[in-house]
């Protein structure tokens, strides 16, 4: 899971960055998504050390739930519940939202197998 956690980062980071050029360097908020990404990449690269891994993974899955929460309204206005338009915008909150679902199924599935394995 430590590979992953850093392979989402890296994806959020050019999420971000993509966002941020393609809406012309309009605002600084297209760049959310890296600096959440930045922050799972730290996470992924402490949780190598084998001691502390339980607790940087949960970490991780809570930034990452912070994360869908904060994006969630971009998923809306993608299915039409919220009307935004379809501007970058909706787009980049859409994906960060949809990634953070997948990272938080892969955690939870993660976490289930290793609570298997240690029985």
């Amino acid at each position: 899971m430590p590979d992953t956690t850093r392979y989402f980062g890296f994806i959020l980071v050019i999420l971000g960055i993509v966002s941020y050029i393609v809406s012309g360097a309009a605002s600084i908020t297209a760049l959310i998504p890296a600096f959440f990404g930045i922050v799972f990449v730290i996470l992924g690269r402490l949780a190598m050390k084998e001691s502390i891994r339980k607790h940087i993974m949960h970490a991780a899955v809570l930034i990452a739930l912070i994360g869908l929460i904060g994006s969630f309204p971009g998923l809306l206005a993608l299915f039409g519940e919220i009307d935004e338009g379809m501007g970058v915008s909706v787009m980049g909150r859409s994906l960060m939202a949809l990634y953070s679902i997948l990272y938080l199924i892969l955690a939870v599935k993660s976490f289930i197998d290793a609570r298997m394995s240690a029985d």
